[in-house]
């Protein structure tokens, strides 16, 4: 069987790879256990001379990897080329924090000494998905390799020339073989491999049925497992915010990637007091935005990575319309290109505000009191993330503890940073990534007790 990636803006075919057999699978997964009996005997300080160098080379050849990118999915060029240097930066902060998040962590008791050492699990199974190619993968391996683990990869089947990039920047940075290895199998070789003695543990990003199968059968034998899964995160306007700079804010929050992100601000609740004018602001800003060929340095609204996720967007949309949404901006579709799109009106009972809306959609709902504004934002089953938007430093404090999501950004949107760790509650999944919680998920935490 063939795993064939194709560039959604063109229609043209940009990768073909053939999927392993199942004599291949148990080769690579005996070359990663190899490799981890010497790589987890490796100092932090080799490691992160590795991970430096990793970094290099991604800036090196921040344009190659890019490319093949956008051209596989449709992200905009800026924006891969972003996401490349992205992934140096969280290389190189756990070359230079890994020492400190796994030093040993003492304890006092009544022995002579107790403490607490963080050492690897072994080899971990990555399973990811398309949005961020590089960048889902890399703030997983990153600390996974600081930790002493070793990980093969899953990928998503559109984007597996990436995939095979990744692999690729690994071998030019010159760590040993086998420290990541791409395995381009299909969802039906998942299971076993989860089950296979020598992974243990599993990470996946992706959409709820995917996390809830992957977290059913690493139970199964029970091994550990972080999901990451979706979002619908609430972008909460008050009225004594700074309107240009919220405006600003809150398009980038919804259309970066062309809206395909987790994390993006998918819903958006606005103050009755400023209601017209902030619309009217955020309507301009979004209709300024330059949609065309993804290879344009000055294309900011790419293609859908497939188009039939631009169904999918179409079906959520009209059937919220037929419950009385109202379209101001966009709404039209042209294969896998969706128009950058606003809706007004929207309910909590609508597709637009109770499901993920994977693509450049947002919703609009206006609310009058703060307890409105939490209520709206807890009435979802997701917990990835929330944004407010306020000037009042009583109003942020108070609101902070009371809603239930995994992140709370004042003032920005909300993203991933290396230094903070990431993660939701509910739906949108369990564990962390990220910061010294992230490198911490996949580690024996064993504790010594000398008498």
């Amino acid at each position: 069987m063939n795993i064939v990636s194709n560039n959604p803006y063109t229609n043209k075919e940009v990768f073909t790879i053939k999927a392993l057999n199942l004599v291949e699978i148990e080769e690579k997964l005996a070359k990663a256990q190899k490799t981890y009996q010497s790589w987890r005997k490796t100092s932090l300080q080799e490691r992160s001379m590795h991970l430096l160098n990793v970094a290099k080379e991604l800036k090196t050849n921040n344009k190659e990897y890019a490319e093949t990118m956008t051209a596989e999915m449709g992200k905009p060029i800026s924006q891969s080329i972003a996401e490349i240097d992205k992934c140096a930066w969280v290389c190189e902060y756990y070359a230079k924090n890994a020492p400190e998040h796994l030093a040993n962590k003492v304890i006092e008791t009544e022995a002579s000494k107790s403490y607490v050492r963080y050492e690897s699990l072994g080899v971990v199974l990555a399973i990811m998905p398309w949005n961020y190619p590089f960048w889902q993968v890399f703030r997983f391996i990153a600390p996974a390799l600081m930790a002493g683990n070793i990980g093969v990869l899953k990928h998503a089947s559109n984007v597996m020339k990436s995939a095979e990039n990744i692999e690729k920047v690994f071998d030019r940075a010159g760590l040993p073989k086998g420290c990541f290895q791409n395995m381009a199998i299909g969802s039906e070789r998942v299971e076993n491999i989860i089950k296979d003695d020598r992974i243990k543990a599993v990470t996946l990003t992706g959409s709820k049925p995917a996390g809830s199968s992957v977290a059913s059968i690493a139970a199964s034998v029970i091994k550990k497992s972080v999901l990451e899964l979706g979002g619908s995160n609430a972008l909460v306007v008050f009225s004594d915010c700074d309107i240009d700079k919220t405006v600003e804010t809150c398009v980038q929050a919804r259309f970066q990637n062309t809206g395909q992100s987790c994390i993006a601000g998918k819903r958006l609740l606005v103050h009755d007091n400023i209601y017209e004018e902030f619309v009217s602001a955020f309507a301009k800003a979004v209709s300024q935005l330059k949609s065309g060929d993804p290879m344009d340095l000055e294309t900011y609204i790419g293609v859908m990575a497939r188009e039939d996720l631009a169904k999918e967007l179409d079906k959520q949309l009209k059937k919220s319309v037929d419950k009385g949404a109202k379209v101001i901006l966009g709404g039209h579709r042209q294969d896998a290109y969706f128009e950058p799109t606003i809706v007004t009106e929207v309910t909590p009972e609508m597709s637009l505000f109770k499901e993920e809306t994977f693509g450049p959609v947002i919703g609009i709902t206006s609310f009058t009191t703060d307890q409105e504004a939490v209520d709206l934002v807890n009435q979802s089953d997701f917990g990835l993330g929330v944004s407010i938007f306020t000037t009042n430093e009583d109003r942020i404090e108070t609101l902070i503890p009371q809603f239930e999501d995994g992140a709370v950004f004042v003032n920005d949107m909300v993203k991933s940073n290396p230094n903070l760790p990431f993660g939701g509650t509910k739906i949108s999944g369990y564990g962390r990534e990220l910061s010294m919680d992230g490198i911490q998920e996949f580690v024996n935490k064993k504790t010594v007790y000398i008498k």
